[in-house]
């Protein structure tokens, strides 16, 4: 039997961190406004006649065997994948083949959504037919035991659902809302977005870990600066439910300025001097995805500048990401 199943990576407009447990049970609950894009992550996997376990990755060219699913060790390079496949443990071996589209360190949830695209394999290689949902619930708490740091699931959720969402957050769990549902506004949308690579890393567990800190101390007036975030969300939903794209930039450029109070390293000297050359080609708004850090940045553009802020980008030295805004989310097919 062999099975591959996709799923898309994230960009996020506002409310980034408000989906970390307990960040939005201290602030009252959290929206996440974010849009699944095409830079898909795919994963094949065949039923072997043994019980040997083989996991491969094509974009990381690291390769890991274990003679049952048993002996798979959860210290090693893939153990993301390994502890994955040790959770929904096959009746018999397999190999695991996986791919990401997205820069590695680009912090637009590539390994949430490997993830994700691997749960749904599994699920269907082993015939569990388990709730969807159940996937997200089991991956943050997978990727919190490999980077030993709280998780949100945002990028879980978009690699599940696709499309514009807001996703809210309280005591009673997580619910989705779908934004925009129109293809032709969907169109519109992306058309005036530009993706580009910084050409910094990302590691997202740092970040958010020390805003968890931050915001409990209150350290550097984090709290303020946190609330404003959710202020700005909650606003972002309605500027993008109200398809006003001049009120997105201008509350991206909001969340940004807030979010580089929460702590040290949110922006660089490099990501400056980015968000500068996209603003002088014709950027509104830019913001670094995630708790920030490095990886990836999105830029709003005036309406006919897109190719002016993507060259200006690319001669600052950024890599500009061609994408679109995936319509559809995890999918599972046998082969």
């Amino acid at each position: 039997m062999i099975v591959e199943a996709t799923t898309p990576t994230r960009i996020d407009f506002a409310g980034s961190t408000l989906d970390l447990y307990p960040l939005y049970l201290f602030v009252g609950g959290g929206i996440t406004v974010n849009a699944a894009v095409d830079l898909y992550c795919t994963v094949r996997v065949e039923t072997r006649s043994d019980p040997k376990i083989l996991l491969r990755s094509l974009d990381r060219n690291e390769e890991l065997v274990a003679s049952s699913v048993e002996q798979l060790p959860m210290d090693q390079e893939l153990s993301l994948v390994a502890r994955v496949v040790k959770s929904y443990p096959p009746k018999t071996g397999v190999n695991v083949i996986t791919k990401s589209s997205a820069p590695q360190g680009s912090g637009i949830g590539a390994s949430s959504s490997l993830l994700i695209a691997l749960s749904g394999a599994m699920d269907r290689i082993n015939g569990t037919s388990l709730d969807p949902s159940s996937f997200v619930e089991y991956g943050a708490n997978i990727e919190a035991q490999v980077i030993a740091i709280p998780t949100g699931k945002q990028d879980y959720l978009a690699a599940l659902y696709g499309s514009v969402n807001a996703f809210h957050f309280g005591v009673r769990g997580w619910r989705r809302e779908r934004l925009i549902t129109d293809l032709g506004k969907l169109r519109q949308f992306e058309e005036r977005i530009v993706l580009s690579f910084t050409g910094e890393s990302h590691f997202s567990g740092t970040n958010n870990w020390v805003m968890i800190k931050n915001f409990v101390e209150n350290a550097s007036g984090s709290r303020h600066s946190m609330y404003g975030i959710q202020g700005t969300a909650e606003r972002m939903r309605e500027a993008v439910l109200d398809f006003d794209l001049g009120r997105v930039a201008e509350l991206l450029d909001e969340e940004w300025e807030s979010r580089k109070q929460l702590a040290d390293g949110v922006t660089t000297a490099r990501i400056d001097r980015l968000m500068e050359a996209a603003k002088q080609g014709g950027g509104l708004a830019s913001k670094i995805m995630g708790a920030g850090g490095g990886g990836c940045m999105i830029t709003i553009a005036e309406s006919g500048r897109r190719q002016g802020v993507e060259a200006a980008l690319e001669d600052a030295g950024a890599t500009v990401l061609p994408f679109r805004i995936a319509r559809e989310g995890l999918s599972v097919r046998e082969l």
